[in-house]
This record gives C-alpha cells, structure tokens and sequence, in this order.
C-alpha cells in the first residue's frame, strides 16, 4: 500500500454540489504525482480535501495514510502523521510571526510523535535550522520576525510555504498550484526546494495548471484532472503534451474524445 492513497472518493462542498467525482490515487515516498487540470475542474478542492478542510465534505470513498483510514480525521491530526499542503493563495496571520508559527507547528508534530508528552524543540537546534533553511531557499531573514504572510509578496509567501514544508519535513507534501504568480527566479527557488526534500522520506502531490513547473520537478507520473475525475494518466511526456495541444481533447469519461487512447 503507498503513503496516501485516495480510493473512489467523492468530494461536495457545503451546498451539496458534488466537485471531486470518484477519484484513486497512490503516492509514496520517493515519488513526484503531477494532477494537471483546467480551471475550475476541482484540484483545489481535491487538494483541500485530501489535508481535512471541514468546508469540503466526503460524500463516498475513503483516505487512507500509512495504512490508516484518515476520512474523518481533522486537519491537525492529518498535518501531525505527516500530510502538508502548501496553498495557492497562502492566508496572512497577523500577530504570529514566522518564527513563532513554525516553532508551534514543529513543537504540535513532536508532541504528536512523542504520545501526547512535550517534546520542544531546543531553541539553539531550531534557529540554526531555521537560518540554514531560509538561507538555502533564498528567504530574507527578515522575514522571520514578521507576522506570517502580512504584506509578503507572492513570490516571498510561496517561499514561505516551502520553508514551513523543509522545517516540519512531511511525508507528503501536497503543493496547490503552488506555481501560481511565480516570476521565473522564484520558481526555479521553489521547484529546487522540493527536488531535494522529495526522496526516501518524503512524496510529493504537485498540482498545477501549467507546465512549467514541470520543467524543473520531473514528475513520476502525470493525472490529467477534468470534471472531478482522472481522466488519463502517463509519464512526463504526457505534462508535455498537454503544453502542446491544451485540455479540450481530454473528455470527462477517462480518455480523449474522438480516440482510442
């Protein structure tokens, strides 16, 4: 069985209306997952969907991580096993700095770890990380006195975002259109930090609209995301294609219209 595995799950939102139609997918360590879909076809919502968001509802289907069945866990208990998502449009924490934020959550997956018992992290040992990471990802170090996300740029939140998922090293990281309002530099940043972090420890679930990102994180295998549904899967040429031709030959039956492929 892969780290996380989705099997038949389907996704509404508070009204009912049903977004994520029925969709399997395995992803383990040491793997790079690329869902690649038009806007609007429900990545988002896959993505929340898969770390706890409570205003996404599973109507059918299950989550399972490391074995467990995590349909009904909460978001926390999910980031605590080891599930990150990196957000699209990261939300401002006025009042909580970067370095206060990071700590708490390091701390939260070390109590988890530990069976409920304290287990901080030694502020020496979490300072020199933290230098080290930002350094190593191109973050100002000013940044970390600031509170999270208020005023930051774009390029400067998605970095910060990569810089929580290199301090709390998840299992899975699932990065939403992370990509999004990237100038070319701070692409190459972020695709760099995932490259490295993505090995025996660690999986990725890279969801994106466009290829580009792609050019610099070669995925293991490509979904192509239409209508809530995987409608065709492949290798990194499959990323290529889509580049090439768009998504209006792929159909919502699971291949494309008018072939036999």
């Amino acid at each position: 069985m892969a780290l996380l595995e989705l099997k038949n799950l389907h996704v509404a939102l508070e009204d009912g209306t049903e977004i994520v139609k029925g969709v399997d997918l395995a992803v383990d360590t040491n793997e790079v997952h690329a869902i690649m879909g038009p806007n609007g076809s429900g990545k988002s919502t896959l993505s929340y969907a898969i770390m706890g968001h409570p205003a996404y509802e599973i109507t059918e289907g299950q989550i399972f991580f490391d074995g467990m069945d995590v349909t009904e866990a909460g978001a926390d208990e999910r980031a605590q096993r080891g599930l990150f998502l990196a957000f699209q449009y990261p939300h401002a924490i006025p009042g909580v700095t970067v370095t206060n934020f990071l700590r708490t959550a390091i701390n939260s997956v070390r109590k988890a770890k530990n069976n409920g018992e304290d287990d901080p992290i030694a502020v020496k040992e979490f300072r020199t990380e933290l230098l080290s990471q930002m350094d190593r990802l191109k973050v100002s170090r000013e940044l970390a006195s600031r509170y999270l996300n208020d005023g930051f740029s774009g390029g400067e939140k998605k970095r910060v975002e990569i810089l929580q998922m290199a301090m709390l090293k998840p299992r899975i990281a699932v990065l939403d259109e992370t990509d999004s309002g990237l100038d070319i530099d701070a692409l190459k940043v972020v695709a760099a930090g995932v490259k490295e972090l993505v090995g025996p420890e660690m999986g990725a679930l890279v969801i994106t609209h466009y290829q580009r990102i792609l050019d610099y994180i070669t995925p293991d295998k490509v979904h192509v995301f239409v209508d809530g549904r995987i409608v065709e899967e492949g290798g990194p040429e499959l990323a290529h294609r889509l580049e090439a031709e768009g998504y209006e030959g792929f159909g919502p039956n699971g291949r494309d219209n008018g072939s036999n492929s």
